[in-house]
């Protein structure tokens, strides 16, 4: 085997990789996206008809949408929609919710706890850990300040 020089892996890697048709993925992107917010908004609108207030009605509907990405994961509709969409899926709540299932069921027959449970967390936890971890330091530099 020959030795790979920069140019030359990069004209592999070209040549393996098809080029994007961002005449299509960008418009697929946006209509889904969209219709993902649309969802969620028309949910926080039934949650505040119902009689909930706005923070309590913006709560509920994002587990509604963690719920309702998670059980999609599940059922493998979510992929599908993701290969159609692609970067229309990432909208945050939802896409974090699919980032967070993916894993777990990809490796649920390993068991509940080595498989599932510790699969769980392998895309969320590093985020969860870095949101704790900077939430605290500017709790800590909000008190610090208010003391002066």
């Amino acid at each position: 085997m020959e030795n790979l020089t920069p140019k030359s892996y990069q004209k592999m890697a070209e040549k393996a990789s098809p080029p994007t048709k961002s005449y299509k993925t960008i418009p697929s992107a946006f209509l889904v996206g969209g219709l993902i917010c649309l969802l969620g908004q028309f949910i926080q609108n039934i949650y505040l008809h119902a009689g909930l207030s706005q923070k309590l009605a913006a709560s509920c509907t994002s587990v509604t949408l963690v719920f309702l990405s998670a059980l999609l994961t599940g059922l493998q509709i979510y992929d599908k929609i993701a290969k159609f969409a692609g970067a229309g899926t990432l909208v945050p709540i939802t896409g974090f919710a699919n980032a967070v299932v993916s894993p777990a069921l990809e490796f649920k027959s390993e068991g509940l706890i080595l498989g599932l449970g510790a699969k769980l967390f392998t895309i969320a936890g590093p985020v969860i850990v870095y949101g704790a971890s900077t939430a605290f330091v500017y709790g800590l530099i909000v008190y610090l300040l208010r003391l002066y």
